[in-house]
């Protein structure tokens, strides 16, 4: 036992004697001295509680900070429904949601006074709040995630929900200890009950929308893969001077409203189960401002273990549950974005039909067989029938929380409604008061883009028309965001690329002549050469520095655009694993001025030739893939592999500008080698930018529903920032090559070196 304990209850003990003076029976006195030892005890052990309850603070922050990402990010996006981005569903946010939620979770510590009861209360509207924020994010998953996240959410929100009616049947909810007798604590037994029911509708709701979630992807999917053969048919994909920056404009266009309207996220948020959550969550939210106006005269009186950081959680969770709501209430209007009719409000209004994608998946596993094998065919039949059974009541479930969601959907509809009927009469009024109001007329060549826009627009029901002011809201998106990335031009590899024309240099650097050092052929890439000639080039001294500088900030802006290339075209593993040795190397080249561990700055160089240097390099690279040849090369760590990668690059590169410049390499000066390094690395960035126009229309489709808005995110970037560029390249002659030899470095090479009649 602690000794201070002991202390203090001992001097308790004295205290006690002395001033009863033997006054009292011995028994009592006995029951005296253990309720000050229990006391004393319990005092000491409830002291880190506190830290306990900033911990949960601080928890809370935690969950409110990526809820307050996705508001600015739908703002800045202009997406009014707030895509989850930051705050989603997964093993990270769920353990810190089980952090927050540790106040109704206490099942032992007694929450005597109104601002204890009320942090525990609202304890439960932060959840409601965060659960209807995250169930868009269901769309993002795969069916696996799916599963187990939607499992994970139902055990945590389920042992919240029983250890709150294990405190409500305790007393430890609705304990009347305290000294206040607000009419808050008088109806916290009830409050507690409403947001347990939330909170299984909610859990209802989740489950249900992730049923509905894999059917809807399996339905886009389809509907996506006729639209993009129909964006396809304009598109000459096997001709790169096809490719032009026009046509690459409008494929990323169309693939943009395909990703934005086809997007498994805009579909969730469209549907009934995310209004009936928006409004659960606002119902909620108007409670927990309720129970903060009833506590704030009383906020000063606590009594639990928890002490003052009771008020901390309190007030950062109303926080959250006020800024929570701002995504949930949008969402339960996303259904605007629909073309808003007589159809369209009748469709709402009918909230008995229950569309067939909502029960589909559970009607599959019905019809499918038991996947465990029984040797009895009774057995079989008995397994059989239970599954039918337990699906039919699963799917009757199903359309019943559809309904009520649609039913409870109906409150923001007829609200909605109610304003439309408003500027409906307003518009009338103009009309008939103002003589001059003339309404705008669209003319015809706007008709036509928005009809060639909205053969790309992906939906569920046909009958529910996208509106138009949502059609040209997206068109608008994406040329605003390839407008923007044109202002991010890469202007020193664009330079680059200007300063030397055509791409002769290409069949310049790694000549057959040279022999192998090793047994071991590593194919060739793009980038290993581009950085092995930037190495040679920047270790030369007598380079002023300012050109030194303008080449490298050129290579790395280069090199940004070859990924995407080789990532797209060369992405087999004989060639990631060089683009892997690339990237390493670069690294230590472009931070650390170093070179596979040699200083690139030496000072034995600043008085050396260019002869000397190059075959310092050579020789270096020499012994380096000697050794490396004297070790198992299938034993090599990734780190000593890549080093004999880029050791072979750099051999076989100044073998070649040695052996080319055999005659008169000692005359040729460091000014003359640097300019014919920097065309060589121009000619090779040039020919693999070539090919940007195939990589920005590749990226526009992906087979990943998931990823298919960044995707075609990236594309839409790429072409902003390289449309001078590819402008300029398709100026330029082509060697003969097929287009399916373009993306691969070693086919340019060899038709320079061995150029067809």
């Amino acid at each position: 036992m602690d000794p201070s304990l002991l202390k203090t209850y001992f001097q308790y003990e004295n205290d006690l004697v002395s001033n009863c003076n033997n006054s009292l029976p011995d028994g009592f006195l006995s029951f005296l001295k253990s309720l000050m030892y229990q006391s004393e005890v319990q005092n000491i052990y409830s002291k880190p509680i506190m830290w306990m309850g900033i911990y949960i603070a601080i928890a809370s922050l935690f969950c409110i900070l990526p809820m307050l990402a996705d508001l600015l990010h739908g703002f800045k996006t202009k997406k009014i429904w707030f895509p989850c981005k930051y705050f989603t569903l997964n093993a990270a946010s769920l353990t810190v949601i089980a952090v927050a939620m540790k106040l109704p979770m206490d099942l032992n510590n007694s929450m005597p006074y109104d601002a204890d009861q009320a942090a525990k209360l609202g304890s439960m509207a932060f959840m409601c709040t965060m659960m209807a924020n995250l169930l868009p994010s269901l769309a993002t998953m795969d069916n696996k995630g799916l599963v187990t996240n939607i499992i994970a959410l139902g055990v945590l929100v389920i042992t919240l929900v029983v250890n709150v009616c294990i405190q409500m049947e305790t007393g430890v909810v609705c304990n009347l200890g305290g000294d206040s007798y607000n009419i808050l604590t008088y109806n916290s037994w009830l409050i507690a009950i409403v947001y347990v029911v939330m909170l299984l509708m909610l859990l209802m709701i989740h489950t249900c929308s992730a049923l509905m979630i894999v059917k809807t992807k399996q339905m886009l999917e389809t509907k996506y893969k006729a639209a993009h053969e129909t964006a396809l048919k304009d598109l000459e994909l096997q001709q790169p001077r096809g490719l032009t920056v026009a046509k690459l404009q409008q494929h990323v266009s169309n693939h943009w409203i395909m990703a934005e309207t086809g997007s498994p996220q805009f579909m969730a948020v469209c549907s009934a189960t995310t209004s009936a959550s928006g409004v659960i969550c606002v119902l909620s939210t108007v409670l927990h401002i309720i129970i903060m106006s009833f506590t704030r005269p009383q906020m000063k009186n606590y009594g639990s273990d928890y002490k003052g950081s009771v008020i901390a959680i309190f007030i950062t969770q109303f926080t959250g549950s006020i800024l929570g709501t701002v995504a949930p209430l949008s969402r339960c209007f996303a259904s605007l974005s629909f073309k808003v009719s007589i159809k369209w409000i009748w469709n709402h209004i009918r909230v008995f039909r229950v569309e067939s994608y909502c029960t589909q998946k559970l009607s599959d596993w019905k019809q499918s067989r038991v996947p465990f094998k029984f040797s009895s065919r009774r057995c079989k039949i008995v397994i059989q029938d239970l599954k039918v059974l337990i699906l039919n009541f699963c799917i009757a479930i199903q359309k019943t929380v559809v309904v009520a969601c649609k039913m409870i959907t109906l409150i923001p509809i007829f609200f909605v409604i109610g304003i439309l009927c408003c500027l409906q009469c307003w518009k009338w009024l103009k009309i008939m008061l103002c003589a001059s109001y003339n309404a705008s007329v669209k003319t015809p060549a706007q008709l036509q883009h928005n009809e060639d826009l909205s053969q790309y627009v992906l939906q569920l029901q046909d009958d529910m028309e996208l509106a138009q002011r949502t059609l040209i809201s997206i068109s608008k998106s994406v040329t605003r965001l390839i407008r923007k990335a044109e202002k991010q031009q890469p202007n020193n590899l664009r330079k680059l690329l200007e300063e030397w024309s055509g791409f002769e240099g290409i069949g310049k650097y790694d000549l057959h002549q040279v022999p192998p050092l090793s047994e071991e052929k590593y194919v060739d890439c793009w980038s290993i050469p581009v950085v092995t000639l930037t190495t040679i080039a920047i270790t030369l001294p007598n380079i002023q520095n300012n050109m030194v500088v303008r080449l490298l900030r050129s290579v790395s802006e280069g090199l940004t655009y070859v990924k995407h290339v080789e990532e797209s075209l060369n992405a087999s593993s004989e060639y990631v694993t060089i683009q892997e040795a690339a990237r390493t190397l670069w690294l230590e080249v472009e931070l650390y001025h170093k070179w596979l561990g040699n200083k690139l700055s030496n000072p034995a160089h600043q008085v050396n030739t260019t002869k000397e240097i190059v075959q310092w390099f050579s020789d270096t690279a020499k012994s380096l893939v000697t050794e490396m040849e004297s070790k198992n090369m299938k034993g090599l760590s990734d780190s000593s592999l890549h080093k004999s990668i880029s050791a072979n690059s750099m051999y076989r590169i100044t073998q070649t500008i040695l052996v080319s410049d055999d005659a008169n390499i000692d005359q040729v000066s460091q000014e003359e080698l640097f300019v014919k390094l920097s065309s060589m690395i121009s000619h090779i960035l040039a020919a693999c930018l070539t090919n940007l126009p195939r990589v920005i229309a590749m990226k526009c489709h992906t087979s990943v529903i998931e990823k298919r808005e960044e995707s075609v995110h990236v594309a839409a970037q790429l072409l902003g920032e390289t449309m001078q560029i590819i402008n300029s390249l398709q100026e330029r002659e082509l060697p003969s090559l097929n287009p399916d030899e373009l993306p691969f470095i070693d086919k340019w090479r060899d038709c320079f070196l061995h150029p067809s009649p």
